[in-house]
């Protein structure tokens, strides 16, 4: 493991840690009931595994597979493919996780902006399309020649109409800039020793996100990591505690680690065996630290608005009654 500079918290395991957590890798070689798998690290390849998993078990998928783009994961090569070859595997992925879903289940497919063209007319040939979210992801290189690619896209689809969707725990915490009263009263806002706030309604595009990098605890190396507090949206809004919470393509485990902090079941299958210990690693942390960066007292802030006094609040739970 290399050494890292002080401030660096990015999370790496050493070769006695690897070798420790190897050994709790999950292992799938014949039919698991669902209380067999909750909680546990599948290792392998998800199309070796899926066959293998209990029916209508899943009540909410979150699906982030490689986008069709080739990159290196870690030795795991996926390359770009041609169109119509993509599309024919994303359409394996789907038809081969389908039997797994429960009949209320929600889908959350993520993608860039190429990869979602491809998959959003396989998504609708097998559920119900929803919505498409846009989330604004700001790492990323510029270009001379093009518009600098900052988004990404998740799409979110129901088995059926029947499905969970909580808003109340998905509000955003703004600031009023032009706080309005009626008779003296603030309206639909909240006087508090920091300012002016309000709970807004989330819509399809997020901006609040921020990626994880080298000083935030819950980093890896991982190439396409995505961030807690992206999932713990996805999660808190179609999911109770309780539900059981499904990811295939787990790479660094922030999906497994989500439904850990809040209160939820899952299992996650991850082929690379080094993706897997730093997941397990997580999940040891999550244990002792609760905390999801942006997500406090129940709340989702704006980024980079949270003092220190909001800083030192519990990091969730029940939302704060702002409009008493």
């Amino acid at each position: 493991m290399k050494q890292k500079a002080p401030r660096n918290r990015t999370l790496a395991c050493s070769k006695a840690e690897i070798d420790r957590l190897s050994t709790r890798i999950f292992q799938v070689q014949r039919p698991v009931s669902a209380g067999e798998i909750e909680g546990e690290i599948i290792g392998g390849d998800m199309f070796d595994i899926a066959g293998y998993l209990p029916k209508k078990f899943v009540d909410l998928l979150i699906l982030d597979p490689p986008y069709n783009l080739s990159k290196n994961y870690h030795g795991l090569v996926f390359k770009a493919r041609e169109r119509d070859s993509y599309q024919n595997w994303f359409q394996r992925v789907i038809e081969i996780l389908l039997p797994a879903l429960h009949p209320n289940a929600t889908v959350y497919a993520c993608s860039d902006w190429q990869t979602s063209v491809l998959i959003a007319p396989i998504l609708e040939s097998h559920f119900h399309l929803r919505n498409r979210i846009t989330w604004e992801r700001e790492k990323g290189r510029g270009s001379k020649i093009n518009w600098k690619n900052n988004a990404e896209d998740i799409w979110f689809c129901t088995v059926s109409d029947e499905y969970c969707f909580d808003v109340d725990s998905v509000k955003l915490k703004r600031k009023v800039i032009a706080p309005y009263r009626i008779s003296g009263k603030p309206k639909d806002w909240r006087e508090e020793d920091s300012g002016n706030y309000r709970l807004t309604h989330p819509s399809n595009l997020w901006t609040d996100i921020a990626v994880p990098f080298w000083s935030m605890p819950e980093n890896t190396d991982h190439p396409t990591q995505k961030p807690e507090k992206l999932i713990a949206k996805l999660m808190l809004a179609s999911s109770k505690k309780g539900n059981f919470v499904f990811d295939p393509f787990l790479g660094s485990g922030t999906t497994a680690v989500v439904a850990k902090k809040l209160g939820r079941r899952f299992c996650g299958i991850e082929q690379n065996r080094e993706y897997c210990c730093w997941a397990l690693k997580r999940l040891e942390h999550a244990a002792k630290d609760e905390a999801i960066q942006g997500y406090v007292d129940g709340v989702f802030w704006e980024r980079n608005s949270l003092n220190e006094r909001q800083k030192s609040a519990k990091p969730h739970g029940h939302q704060t009654e702002l409009f008493k």
